[in-house]
């Protein structure tokens, strides 16, 4: 079986509090992009183990361990005995903000659903996702999204315009972890995440740029000055709708003019940043 494993932009993040367990309670504007990563599984009936391999030597170990876990995962809660070969051709950039090993890890999760016909329920699988990951329930239906809690609560949000996008990512990657640690130190930004959702539906970016923002960025940045260098070049280019995704350190801007969006992407490669032209999801 072979499976895409999108990405997705954070258009805004907002932390609302903190948790004991050291999680931020979040509000959370994402979209899904048709930036994917290929994942072919096949069953092995004749093997003690299963395998995961990816193209990318330095993420084998990473993609390894987070597949490997949902599909550990899934056994536990479903008592199969199958083994499986699963190769992964990456193409979603590492530690970037783009959710590519939570994507994977659902991906995974769903085809081994649909090859051993275990007719696991939604609910379950969002349980069994969460255990995995903060972002990973959202993958198991990427589709735009109002989130709360930790990323676990998922409203679906309908979108009026075709938005293409222009994803820009520099060499460095930022740890999810370390960007979390920092950013109680800094000020919380100006976030309206019911008017960001309402400019979705509604078709107005005006209200989408006064009301977005991404309370994460100032503590990437102080870890990555080279983020704010790029956001600055995107508004530069033109760009209203402009941020960083996620805890970094990807930059990226959305625009209805797909020729805007491609040309922006062919000058960012040729500056020899890790870029991408992609679609975002409307439904």
């Amino acid at each position: 079986m072979i499976v895409k494993s999108f990405a997705k932009i954070n258009l805004s993040l907002k932390i609302t509090g903190n948790r004991e367990d050291g999680y931020h309670y979040l509000e959370m504007v994402n979209l899904p992009v048709d930036l994917h990563d290929t994942i072919e599984i096949s069953r092995l009936p004749n093997s003690y183990d299963s395998y995961v391999i990816t193209d990318d030597p330095d993420l084998q170990q990473i993609d390894e361990n987070l597949c490997h876990k949902a599909l550990e995962a899934m056994r536990e809660r479903y008592g199969f005995k199958e083994n499986f070969d699963i190769r992964i051709q990456k193409n979603i950039p590492f530690a970037a903000g783009l959710g590519g090993g939570s994507s994977n890890a659902a991906a995974v999760m769903l085809a081994i659903n649909w090859m051993l016909k275990l007719n696991a329920k939604p609910d379950d699988l969002a349980e069994i996702a969460l255990k995995l990951g903060s972002d990973v329930p959202f993958f198991l239906a990427p589709r735009p999204a109002y989130l709360t809690g930790i990323g676990e609560d998922i409203h679906p949000i309908r979108i009026k315009k075709s938005y293409f996008c222009v994803i820009v990512k520099p060499d460095t990657g930022l740890s999810t972890k370390e960007v979390y640690q920092k950013c109680d130190a800094f000020p919380r930004q100006n976030i309206d995440i019911q008017n960001v959702v309402k400019g979705l539906e509604e078709g107005d970016d005006e209200l989408i740029v006064n009301s977005m923002g991404n309370d994460l960025m100032p503590a990437a940045v102080s870890m990555l000055p080279e983020i704010e260098k790029i956001h600055k070049m995107l508004l530069a280019d033109g760009f209203k709708i402009a941020s960083m995704t996620g805890s970094g350190s990807t930059c990226f801007a959305i625009s209805p003019d797909s020729r805007k969006c491609k040309e922006a992407a062919h000058k960012y490669e040729k500056l020899g940043y890790n870029t991408r032209f992609c679609r975002v999801f409307s439904k």
